[in-house]
């Protein structure tokens, strides 16, 4: 194993070793090897983190922390270093509604712990930056086709080329669809609701386009995706088993120019605009039942200018100042026949923010990494966020790292402003303060010469004014709040080793004890413990590769219940050698038909909801 090179912990090149944080590569060999199809199947299989769906969308918990409610706005996800989170909900989307098909991922960085001394605001609990294949990797037309359990298809067609100069396209188009199944909720079991049965509506339609363009010292990328998913769970007062649904529409044009002026500086700048629209339609009671559509319409565009200095002597710096226009965070709620309107909120906002940091040689063999940045934002004010990582090389294979930082995340438009009243619906609160974390944590990292790794990483950390949906006793409506305090202990122990001939395996334990701030009490959808098990090995001398995966989660508490704890197991069998030009793969999804739920939340009658059963999943991909 070559030694992970990485850029998104500094913003600038860097082994693994002298980033201030345990960051985890996964590459494009992991996700054929694993038959991971959305980037949440990717981030599960990590230390600490884990995720919950709830037959709409996927979530993402680190450290034993997911609050109900929470749209990924924790975490920030980049996609070649563009800032994906969105103009409402500040949401970091990881499932089927993804911008990018995992096909085209040369590889994934995740950057544990406070990020906001670095990027801002959303990089609270970590920082997940998708690096896209170039060109030059496909070198070609490819095609694929695959088709799975319960009605599951998928084709993508993708162009790339490389020419002289740097010259560098990629071109992919994606489809899916998945009819889904029959689903029973006992809540519902009644014979006017068709027996607590949700028929036909888990299914799930998405398209995508990606395109990348390099020419010298200027990348521009652009993609675009929508989706419409069938929600089954009458969730947030809906009447059961009643066509409702969501669609997400997101779009991005991004534009980066780097440049080197000599061998101790260079100039990066960046220019975007986003685009990110919500529909919700649901069918709610009444006499006759109403039909209600819920949504949102976000535009944003902004940029990014900074230098890296490395001149100065033992001294790595850089240096920056960003900007980004929130022109439109929207949000509309209205009944259909006959037409009223219930919400109809236009709003924007403006934030900037200004950062440095600097890694400095020391002597004995110890360095600091230092970053500090200030954000201004039109609705949070002013927030400052510090890094400091103290890192010292005991030998050439063994690195400790001392890590402080603080990272701050902004009320978002949906928190602050979103107000529909009725059953299950919501009251605003423009009042919301910006919530804040501090972490402190120490890391022992060992290299076992060219062959792997082992991670260890002890961490604690605080919460305060911590935004959580909320029951208002008052009215019964749900409430975003800021809640006093929350806080964390754990460990996290990671291991990675390839042993030749193609054997590679990766594990991890994650031990992780939250609480809140004010009771003591243990959060809801944390569970205590995490165990993850990846390996691979080679089948009929090298023809055919077998990659299992095992991931166990110990139960979490619910609103008033509790999820009992599970164990899954997949498994993947893919070849390169059965068909010329061709890889085939087949994989088995919770192979052994375990059955296991995640907690709701305040907007589900269920406790809890009950996930997915065995799934077969069969895939060609042939190159021209």
């Amino acid at each position: 194993m070559e030694v992970p090179v990485v850029i998104t912990a500094s913003r600038f090149e860097q082994p693994i070793s002298d980033a201030p944080s345990a960051v985890v590569v996964l590459t494009a060999q992991d996700i054929k090897d694993f038959g991971w199809r959305t980037l949440a199947d990717a981030l599960a299989s990590l230390p600490g983190l884990y995720v919950s769906n709830d037959r709409n969308y996927s979530y993402l918990g680190a450290r034993g922390f997911l609050r109900p409610g929470d749209y990924d706005s924790r975490f920030l996800l980049m996609i070649d270093g563009y800032r994906t989170n969105d103009a409402v909900y500040d949401e970091a989307t990881i499932g089927t509604e993804g911008l990018v098909d995992m096909d085209l991922v040369e590889r994934i960085e995740y950057v544990p712990g406070p990020g906001s001394a670095v990027y801002g605001s959303n990089a609270f609990f970590g920082v997940v930056n998708v690096i896209t294949k170039k060109g030059s990797a496909i070198n070609g037309a490819e095609t694929a086709v695959a088709a799975g359990s319960y009605g599951e298809k998928k084709a993508r067609a993708t162009y790339g080329w490389h020419g002289e100069n740097g010259a560098d396209i990629v071109l992919s188009a994606t489809s899916y669809i998945r009819n889904g199944q029959d689903l029973y909720y006992p809540e519902f079991n009644t014979p006017d609701q068709n027996g607590g049965v949700a028929h036909g509506l888990d299914y799930d339609r998405a398209q995508s386009f990606f395109a990348k363009a390099t020419y010298g010292e200027f990348t521009v990328s652009a993609a675009h995706s929508n989706r419409t998913k069938g929600v089954p769970t009458a969730s947030f007062g809906a009447v059961f088993n009643t066509p409702n649904s969501t669609n997400d529409a997101q779009s991005f044009i991004n534009g980066v120019f780097a440049h080197e002026i000599n061998s101790g500086l260079a100039v990066a700048v960046q220019a975007y605009w986003g685009r990110y629209d919500y529909t919700g339609v649901g069918i709610y009671p009444g006499d006759p039942p109403r039909t209600n559509v819920d949504g949102d319409r976000a535009l944003w565009y902004g940029g990014d200018a900074h230098v890296t200095v490395t001149s100065l002597a033992k001294n790595r710096i850089v240096a920056g100042l960003d900007f980004q226009r929130d022109a439109r965070r929207d949000q509309y709620n209205y009944d259909l026949n006959p037409y009223t309107s219930e919400l109809d909120d236009k709003r924007s906002s403006n934030r900037a923010g200004a950062y440095v940091e600097d890694e400095i040689q020391l002597p004995a063999n110890f360095a600091l990494n230092a970053g500090l940045r200030y954000d201004w934002d039109s609705v949070a004010s002013g927030n400052v966020n510090p890094r400091l990582a103290l890192i010292y090389k005991l030998t050439a294979q063994d690195t400790a790292k001392l890590i402080y930082g603080t990272a701050y995340r902004a009320p978002n438009a949906f928190e602050l402003y979103y107000a529909v009243p009725g059953n299950g619906g919501q009251l605003p609160n423009p009042n919301l303060k910006p919530e804040h974390i501090t972490t402190t944590e120490f890391i022992f990292e060992h290299a076992f010469s060219h062959s792997g790794s082992a991670t260890l990483s002890l961490f604690q950390y605080s919460v305060r004014n911590l935004i959580s949906l909320e029951t208002d006793p008052a009215s019964g409506l749900l409430i975003y709040q800021n809640v006093d305090r929350a806080k964390a202990t754990g460990l996290e122990l990671a291991a990675e080793r390839s042993f030749g001939e193609g054997f590679r395996i990766r594990a991890s334990y994650s031990w992780q004890l939250a609480k809140d701030g004010r009771t003591d009490a243990p959060l809801q959808n944390s569970p205590r413990h995490l165990v993850k098990l990846n390996a691979v090995a080679p089948l009929f001398h090298n023809a055919a590769r077998f990659g299992t995966e095992m991931q166990c989660v110990s139960s979490r508490l619910a609103e008033d219940s509790t999820a009992g704890g599970y164990c899954l197991a997949n498994f993947t069998v893919s070849s390169s050698h059965l068909i010329p030009r061709a890889t085939v793969s087949l994989s088995i999804y919770n192979a052994f038909n375990k059955r296991y739920a995640d907690p709701a939340g305040p907007a589900f009658v269920q406790e809890t909801i009950e996930q997915q059963s065995r799934t077969f999943y069969a895939k060609l991909i042939y190159g021209f």
